[in-house]
């Protein structure tokens, strides 16, 4: 029997304070039928923002070798790479995922650090089965880490 899993949301969810006034220019800008709502606007926005440091987030990217989007880690990933006598150094701008079926004494053999910005997903692995790989930058920066309470499937 298979365990069906709600899909990862595509987004994620932040809060900002604004002044009033510049809330109440983004209001205006609503009313009058330019954007469809405040979340519109403010997407808007950052993308506008990023499109003109596009430059500079794509050197920043290149020189801190990062996988942008998302990237899965499955169970024969990790096993291939202790296989190989390798550790692995994840750095991921998006989702990095280990998967439900890695336990905790494989990440620790073969994960030597990791490194996300925005959110990081191992749900099966116990808190401190991470201790000492993640970048402490990671979790200061605001990454989402979602870590499990159990370091075995089932």
């Amino acid at each position: 029997m298979y365990e069906l899993r709600p899909k990862p949301p595509e987004t994620e969810k932040i809060t900002i304070n604004l002044g009033y006034v510049d809330l109440g220019h983004i209001d205006l800008m609503v009313q009058d039928g330019f954007y469809s709502n405040r979340t519109d606007f403010i997407r808007t926005a950052i993308r506008n923002q990023l499109e003109r440091h596009a430059d500079v987030v794509k050197q920043s990217t290149a020189r801190k070798s990062l996988e942008l989007g998302l990237r899965n880690y499955s169970r024969e990933d990790l096993e291939s790479a202790r296989r190989a006598g390798e550790m692995l150094h994840i750095n991921v701008l998006g989702l990095a995922s280990i998967a439900q079926d890695v336990t905790a004494d494989l990440a620790r053999a073969t994960i030597a650090s990791v490194s996300v910005l925005t959110r990081l997903r191992a749900s099966a692995m116990p808190p401190d089965a991470t201790n000492g790989i993640f970048n402490s930058s990671s979790a200061a920066r605001g990454s989402r880490i979602m870590l499990g309470m159990s370091s075995s499937p089932g």
